[in-house]
């Protein structure tokens, strides 16, 4: 299979050297289309009405000079993978934790939703790091069970072009096994107003997670337990119960 990778901590991360040999376990064809530099929180912004740069740096390895995950994948299945289409996407390795509505912003998951968009099996991928001891990283956990992760998942999913998946690697040194679980639902975002030490200056951040944590969800499982946590994804966003009830009940 033609595996290209991608991530949103940039081309030279470790996280991506990591991911580079997991897909070796996988395929001999792998191809890397990754942003240049740091493009967390990124989402899935595109660069419209600004140039980027493509820069090879080694044999399947790309670049994008400015670029995010989502400009990359489709630098990636339009241009230099355009002769035979990747048949899976995998997203990461994210230095740290991707969880609940923090999906939504995130720079991994979108590169994964971009490649099952072009009808890829779309994986984003990162390693939990235990914040209230410091923020070192340990990517043993990837190293040993991504791969195994990613192989279930080609032989179990059909349905391409339809979901992606988000995979969550605990910090724990012995794993638990792996559930599937749906994301955290917050009470409210949890993206908040941080004040910096520099006058004038803020960052925005995520100070505290807000409560209650459903605990069946993404979030909770992975800091309550030392599973792999699984969360399908649908690219298909609508409601269409709403739609359902809406319909003929708005007026002019």
């Amino acid at each position: 299979m033609r595996i290209l990778l991608t991530n949103d901590d940039g081309v030279d991360a470790p996280g991506m050297d990591v991911l580079r040999a997991v897909a070796a376990e996988l395929s001999d064809d792998v191809w890397v289309v990754a942003p240049d530099g740091n493009q967390s929180g990124a989402g899935h912004r595109f660069t419209f009405g600004r140039e980027l740069g493509l820069d090879q740096r080694a044999d399947k390895v790309f670049a994008i000079v400015g670029g995010s995950p989502a400009d990359c994948v489709v630098a990636g299945f339009t241009h230099i993978c355009k002769d035979l289409r990747p048949e899976l996407v995998l997203s990461g390795v994210n230095n740290g934790q991707n969880l609940g509505d923090i999906i939504n912003c995130s720079g991994t998951a979108a590169g994964a939703r971009e490649g099952a968009m072009h009808g890829a099996l779309g994986i984003g991928i990162s390693q939990a790091v235990n914040y209230e001891k410091g923020d070192h990283i340990d990517w043993s956990n990837s190293r040993k069970h991504v791969a195994g992760i990613v192989r279930s998942l080609w032989d179990k999913v059909t349905a391409r072009g339809q979901v992606y998946f988000n995979v969550n690697i605990p910090w724990q040194p012995e794993i638990s096994g792996v559930k599937v679980v749906p994301s955290q639902r917050f009470s409210r975002s949890p993206m908040a107003y941080y004040p910096s030490d520099n006058a004038g200056k803020f960052f925005i951040a995520i100070p505290e997670t807000p409560k209650p944590l459903d605990p069946d969800s993404d979030f909770h499982t992975l800091m309550h337990s030392s599973a792999i946590t699984i969360t399908p994804l649908m690219l298909q966003s609508t409601d269409y119960g709403v739609v359902d009830e809406l319909n003929g009940a708005i007026a002019l």
